[in-house]
């Protein structure tokens, strides 16, 4: 089964500083029947302004990818990190037994856009820790490219999660099938452009929410880019 979640139903947040899109509930925006997806749990399409972010705050047991689009995003840490994070990198942050950090748009005029992405990890109480890999858009261009993965496969980074995740670049012919195994979950999520996902089409911040569904079918791209999990159920 494939349910269409479209961009326009997410919750919505208004900060000045910050315009940020819930695909779950989220701090102030709560929807029952959008508490995650298998054990996705949070995704936050977050638009950061000049000279504004995310002041020091903590986390615990939880995986958390930061996907970057246009801008960047500066990070720092309590385990040291002091990172810059460009367009195309995944960064991934095991909270573990507890982190603090901070986001930051330290660019002048330019606006940071990035996805912030949780997923419940299968192990608690680990040591927090830290990785970030760049995944050039010729990686992803016309196929899904493994970015996030329980073992790092094909140089992913590493979660501590029972979750795959994927980017791919679709435009014109390319296309993509993704095999979903039995009891498992998939999720599609369009950052831009438009898409058909199993021959239903979706247009930039839309998602696709599969369960009993033998595989994800990526075509009929114009200027897309997109994000497919793979989950527990």
């Amino acid at each position: 089964m494939l349910t269409l979640r479209k961009s326009q139903d997410r919750g919505h947040a208004d900060h000045g500083w910050l315009h940020s899109y819930h695909s779950f509930s989220f701090a102030g925006y709560y929807d029952p029947r959008h508490m995650g997806w298998g054990n996705l749990r949070v995704i936050n399409e977050d638009r950061i302004a000049p000279g504004t972010g995310f002041g020091t705050h903590g986390h615990r047991d939880m995986e958390i990818i930061s996907y970057v689009l246009p801008g960047e995003l500066a990070h720092q840490d309590s385990m040291g990190n002091v990172k810059g994070i460009p367009p195309g990198d995944v960064q991934r942050m095991s909270a573990g037994t507890g982190v603090m950090h901070s986001e930051f748009n330290h660019a002048e005029g330019q606006q940071t856009h990035f996805l912030q992405i949780w997923i419940e990890p299968n192990v608690r109480g680990i040591a927090p820790s830290y990785e970030q890999k760049r995944f050039s858009d010729a990686d992803k261009r016309g196929q899904l490219r493994r970015v996030a993965s329980p073992d790092g496969a094909q140089g992913s980074v590493t979660i501590h999660a029972d979750a795959t995740l994927y980017a791919g670049l679709f435009d014109g012919a390319e296309a993509a099938q993704l095999p979903i195994a039995a009891g498992r979950k998939a999720y599609v999520h369009l950052i831009r452009g438009t898409l058909q996902v199993n021959g239903q089409h979706l247009s930039g911040g839309d998602a696709a929410l599969l369960d009993n569904e033998s595989s994800v079918t990526l075509s009929g791209g114009s200027d897309a880019e997109v994000l497919v999990f793979d989950l527990a159920a």
